[in-house]
């Protein structure tokens, strides 16, 4: 005796059959299907003209999702193509971007980075520290007024391989005002990331992400 065969499970063994093929495949694959149904059919129990229109339009617009998706990603890595082209003639130059690493340069013994704050301070400290958070130097750069100002640290006498980090302590008086540590390195590389975003590869270590940049100097 022959095991009948639900039309839940032969449509899901069907979809899974079809998603794996492509657009052309699957119009193919389903022509066949619907020429074998109609040959097959009961005389007296004729397939309804609605529910073939409907079976012809859910596979036309499976075809069209699957083609429209893979319009998207060839245009995705277009896009991702100009961009490493573009970020290419970055290459030498120098940048602004959001990050608390200080670039050493041990050729001048310097080590470079940026701040902005968000008002004007009466005090304002410079803390160099680890990458593990410990400070190894603290410098006091007095009074500032609001906005972006460029750090320029005595790097003379660091020897560990990893770039320090900084924070900068700033107040108005007796009230704390906001700063925002900023990268100030040389573009060395370009690349991509797992999800194909740009990243850019700084000549001190770090690496930053495209969109992050504030300026280019």
């Amino acid at each position: 005796m022959v095991a009948a065969v639900s039309s839940s499970t032969a449509s899901g063994a069907s979809s899974t059959a079809l998603s794996a093929t492509t657009p052309q495949q699957q119009q193919d694959r389903f022509l066949k299907l619907l020429v074998a149904q109609l040959n097959n059919q009961d005389p007296m129990n004729p397939m309804d003209n609605a529910q073939m229109t409907t079976q012809i339009a859910q596979i036309n617009t499976v075809s069209g999702i699957t083609q429209l998706n893979e319009t998207i990603q060839s245009m995705a890595a277009q896009y991702t193509s100009m961009q490493i082209m573009q970020g290419a003639a970055m290459i030498g130059r120098q940048v602004v971007a959001d990050g608390d690493t200080l670039a050493i340069d041990k050729t001048k013994g310097t080590g470079t980075g940026a701040f902005k704050l968000d008002t004007a301070a009466t005090s304002v400290q410079l803390q160099v520290m680890t990458p593990g958070g410990q400070i190894i130097d603290k410098v006091d750069l007095g009074a500032m007024n609001a906005g972006t100002h460029n750090i320029d640290w005595d790097a003379s006498k660091y020897t560990a391989s990893a770039s320090p980090v900084f924070q900068i302590i700033a107040k108005q008086g007796q009230s704390s005002v906001t700063s925002t540590p900023l990268v100030r390195d040389t573009i060395a590389a370009v690349g991509t990331d797992s999800t194909g975003a740009m990243n850019l590869s700084l000549k001190g270590g770090a690496s930053i992400k495209y969109d992050s940049i504030k300026s280019i100097l």
